[in-house]
């Protein structure tokens, strides 16, 4: 049988799926509530896939899919949805992603990011980095964070992404979205182009190479508020594989520029609940003299002793939040298990009479 694209996106949005998987071999397949299950019908065919690609796919990105087997690109569909679609091919077959973007921009609040976030989306200068694995969230609490900017402050807000997920309207702010390989051929050239497009606010939706990573220093230590992810957890481990990016003779000088430009570290997961939903649990780090010295010193591995003595700033460890969603009754305590830092302490926080 033939499947119509059409009805797949359908049945997505009305089983609450986050995705849609069309691989050759196999029925088309949903991500519900993080499980995986089949559509009923056939396995998809060669055609089917070259079919349905051929229907959505820019044409901006039909070399790159021929050159580096892959590409991502985001598209509206009736108008019901916005969605993020990776393109890939294996054993030289085409299969397909799409991924959910919700049509509505969560509020802070939403999202249970603490007040302290407003304070830090109020500064005018410095580096905010949202972190965390692929799939926990992170662009969904940078829309939300950019949407409060756009809300409350005025300026220009200029975001470099791949793909443009969430669009953006001009409201307090101008807002200057721009899709790499599209509209620019990098991150890295996006971020640069944007110095000289009288920025208040940069977002980068990836910070994938060394260029890049310099570009986004360089941008907030000469005046704006920059935005950036990184598939890391943890703030100590994100500030490593910043400095880890960089050969050994400019770390140190890294180190100090990283120390002076990093407003916060924002780490996330995105457990299930109960009640088989999803909830946001977070690390956050908020640079204080003591962890600016750490990371000049390349004493990375006691900044998680300062978040959690630093709770009077706003700063909570992600272990910490975690627990806190146990005691709620939000999460079970194999959700904590399986997204926790350190097991150790948090297995004799649950079971206080176990011995470690």
């Amino acid at each position: 049988m033939a499947y119509d694209l059409n009805q797949l996106l359908e049945a997505m949005i009305e089983n609450g799926a986050s995705d849609l998987h069309l691989h050759v071999g196999r029925a088309p397949c949903l991500r519900v509530s993080g499980s995986v299950i089949s559509v009923e019908g056939s396995a998809l065919t060669s055609e089917d896939t070259k079919n349905i690609v051929n229907s959505i796919i820019p044409a901006v990105h039909v070399d790159r899919l021929k050159q580096e087997g892959g590409c991502d690109f985001g598209m509206s569909f009736r108008g019901k949805a916005r969605l993020r679609v990776n393109v890939h091919r294996a054993k030289g077959e085409l299969g397909i992603v799409f991924r959910l973007i919700p049509a509505d921009i969560y509020t802070l609040e939403d999202l249970r990011l603490p007040p302290i976030v407003k304070d830090l989306l109020r500064r005018p200068r410095g580096l905010i980095l949202v972190t965390g694995p692929t799939g926990s969230g992170k662009s969904t609490t940078l829309a939300s964070m950019v949407n409060w900017i756009n809300d409350n402050i005025d300026g220009h807000i200029v975001t470099i992404e791949d793909p443009i997920e969430y669009f953006h309207t001009h409201k307090g702010c101008v807002v200057t979205q721009r899709e790499v390989h599209s509209d620019v051929p990098s991150f890295a050239e996006g971020v640069r182009a944007s110095l000289r497009q009288d920025p208040d606010v940069i977002l980068i939706g990836e910070m994938r190479d060394l260029e890049t990573i310099e570009a986004a220093i360089t941008a907030a230590e000469t005046g704006h508020l920059v935005f950036a992810t990184l598939h890391t957890t943890g703030a100590a481990r994100t500030v490593d594989r910043i400095l880890d990016a960089f050969p050994a003779g400019a770390r140190d000088q890294i180190r100090v520029q990283l120390s002076s430009s990093i407003i916060a570290i924002i780490s996330q997961c995105l457990p299930r609940t109960v009640d088989d939903k999803r909830v946001a649990a977070y690390e956050i780090m908020v640079r204080t003299d003591g962890i600016a010295a750490k990371i000049r010193e390349n004493k990375t591995f006691q900044i998680t002793s300062d978040i959690e003595t630093g709770g009077g700033r706003g700063m909570r460890t992600l272990d910490a939040d975690l627990l806190a969603l146990f005691n709620q009754g939000k999460i079970s305590e194999d959700e904590v298990m399986t997204y926790c830092q350190d097991s150790e302490m948090v297995r004799s926080r649950l079971n206080p009479k176990t011995k470690i």
